[in-house]
């Protein structure tokens, strides 16, 4: 059987394709894909042992079993349902207006909303040093992206049922020091429903399983930026 591979970030890079064809056995699994993987591109290892994977843009694990026509992505560590209030799931290559955003989210009942805005930062302390970034590089599973968004808000919404608009918006892109990265904004009637806490939640749990990396533009290099959060059974839809 014939099943589609994509990598991100720097399996992407390792591999110098973001998506190849691949033959395995009928039989085979998401390891079996795996070893198949490094067994054809040996550069891949040990990044690709420690990847996360999805089957055609839900987490998958070793022993789930593939099928002819799969769509399996590959990439390191990052990041549904209807409601009757507005809700907005974006990636963005343009910089964002928080006042057209504020105003999908918005209804008559609304009388609050936090946002939560990253940013890109030119200069940041680690371990006694002061790291320069020149810019950030933004790339996501598209498909997949938006659908966990769509299941973050849903956790949200189980958690702070009063919580009314919700927005995520990731940028995509080559993103400049002071530039937006990321807004979440969650609305309700009165500031004590649950706004500060949802959006707080919104955009820890985006980090853990929305499939989103940066890549960090500095004057002596460049490195993507990996997490450290690797999905559960828990983390599918349900």
């Amino acid at each position: 059987m014939n099943v589609t591979i994509l990598f991100f970030a720097t399996l992407k890079d390792l591999a110098g394709q973001s998506r190849l064809v691949l033959t395995l056995p009928d039989s085979a699994t998401v390891a079996d894909v795996k070893r198949a993987l490094i067994a054809q591109h040996p550069q891949l290892s040990p990044n690709l042992d420690s990847a996360i994977a999805a089957i055609n843009r839900e987490y998958a694990f070793p022993v789930d079993a593939v099928k002819e026509g799969d769509e399996i992505a590959f990439f390191p560590p990052v990041s549904g349902g209807q409601s009757v209030y507005p809700e907005v799931f974006r990636l963005a290559a343009e910089p964002l207006d928080l006042y057209t955003l504020l105003a999908e989210i918005t209804v008559p009942a609304t009388g609050a909303v936090c946002v939560f805005s990253g940013m890109v930062r030119g200069e940041t302390a680690r371990d006694g040093s002061l790291i320069l970034t020149n810019r950030l590089e933004y790339e996501a599973y598209e498909p997949m992206a938006l659908a966990k968004m769509q299941q973050v808000a849903a956790e949200i919404r189980a958690r702070w049922p009063l919580v009314q608009g919700i927005a995520i918006v990731q940028r995509v892109g080559q993103l400049a020091v002071g530039h937006n990265t990321i807004l979440i904004a969650c609305a309700a009637g009165h500031r004590d429903q649950g706004c500060f806490e949802a959006a707080r939640y919104g955009i820890d749990r985006l980090k853990e399983i929305v499939p989103v990396w940066k890549k960090e533009i500095a004057p002596d290099g460049a490195s993507w930026v990996e997490g450290h959060y690797f999905p559960k059974a828990e983390d599918r839809r349900s």
